[in-house]
């Protein structure tokens, strides 16, 4: 898999069953230049994650980026940039590919709903610990070091 104009881009020779999904790395600065990254508790799974989904038909990752979290969190986000992919074999036995997205929030508010019944803000020295799934804080370690929080967070 490899980023072609901002975009994700999935080779052809990519297993028939691939999960294609999308999601984001949401963030939310305030005072004092501090970063807070929201994480998402869903009960019917057990874990703590981004939030995250399939792309619809004809959806760009990026797209179902924007769609998912706002489904999800309520929260209408900006995308900053792409950030990479988680890959896993789904519960169901299929290969899953995940795209993130750093994202700022523009507007909204959390709710619980169908597939999200928390969402916490967490500081960066704080989120990793919480996350559930190692792919997770391993992709957190990528976000953590981007440029783009470093700025905003000194």
């Amino acid at each position: 898999m490899h980023l072609l104009s901002g975009e994700l881009v999935i080779p052809d020779d990519a297993p028939y069953d691939l999960i294609r999904a999308a999601g984001g790395i949401v963030t939310r600065f305030i005072p004092g230049g501090r970063v807070e990254i929201a994480c998402i508790y869903r009960e019917a799974r057990g874990d703590w994650t981004f939030p995250k989904g399939k792309l619809d038909e004809g959806e760009t990752f990026e797209q179902a980026a924007l769609r998912e979290v706002h489904e999800e969190t309520g929260l209408t986000c900006d995308v900053v940039r792409f950030v990479g992919t988680t890959n896993y074999t789904h519960r169901k036995g299929k290969p899953k590919i995940v795209a993130y997205y750093l994202m700022s929030v523009a507007d909204g508010e959390f709710a619980p709903n169908e597939e999200v019944d928390e969402l916490v803000w967490l500081g960066m020295e704080h989120v990793r610990q919480h996350l559930t799934w190692e792919r997770d804080q391993e992709l957190f370690d990528l976000v953590a070091n981007l440029p783009e929080l470093r700025a905003q967070a000194s």
